[in-house]
């Protein structure tokens, strides 16, 4: 017999895709609790039960934002992989997910804006940005100490990884006619590992 599923997590997954939609919708400013009772059908008291506020609701939707391509690299901790092949996958894994929030950008967007003058949406996105540091940094670490890479800062390196991801969905919202956000994620990075790997 299989588990029943939490009904409290399918709650918070249907009050969260409502924020989505109101959010998306009106902008967090104008947007209202009441708003987003009105999306799910629940009251407003049932969905105070579940989030406080409006930075509670923005704060869990960052983390289901960010968490699909961390949780897939886990998985894959113990695989032999090069640092190329690694850094590969991780580029695979993030492109899934830009792929999958698409649909929100406009609230992605809105969040950078708001991480300027809201405390808790800047250090919920530092966290991401850490959590992206420490996974990725290693990757790079490997390569140098493998021989597969040249004697780079591993850091540097995956600042530039990030702002190739970041800055082409970025272009891509300015013009994506001209930018393909998958091919370009991916043959950018190819350059840059090409730039920092030991000629064969």
């Amino acid at each position: 017999m299989s588990p029943r599923p939490n009904v409290s997590d399918e709650r918070k997954a249907q009050i969260l895709n409502a924020a989505e939609q109101v959010f998306n919708k009106k902008g967090f400013d104008l947007a209202r609790m009441d708003d987003i009772a009105d999306k799910t059908g629940l009251s407003k008291g049932t969905l105070y039960l579940y989030f406080k506020s409006k930075d509670d609701l923005i704060i869990a939707i960052l983390e289901r934002i960010f968490q699909g391509v961390f949780r897939q690299l886990e998985r894959r901790e113990g695989d032999e992989l090069s640092a190329t092949e690694a850094v590969s996958q991780f580029t695979e894994a993030a492109i899934r997910d830009y792929k999958r929030m698409l649909h929100i950008i406009p609230v992605a967007y809105e969040f950078l804006a708001l991480a300027f003058r809201n405390k808790t949406v800047q250090k919920a996105l530092k966290q991401y940005f850490r959590h992206y540091m420490d996974v990725l940094v290693p990757m790079i670490q490997r390569g140098i100490d493998s021989g597969e890479f040249r004697q780079v800062d591993p850091q540097e390196v995956a600042i530039a990884a990030g702002a190739i991801y970041e800055g082409t969905v970025l272009l891509w919202v300015y013009d994506s006619t001209l930018i393909d956000m998958e091919r370009h994620i991916r043959s950018s990075i190819r350059l840059l590992l090409e730039g920092i790997q030991v000629p064969a």
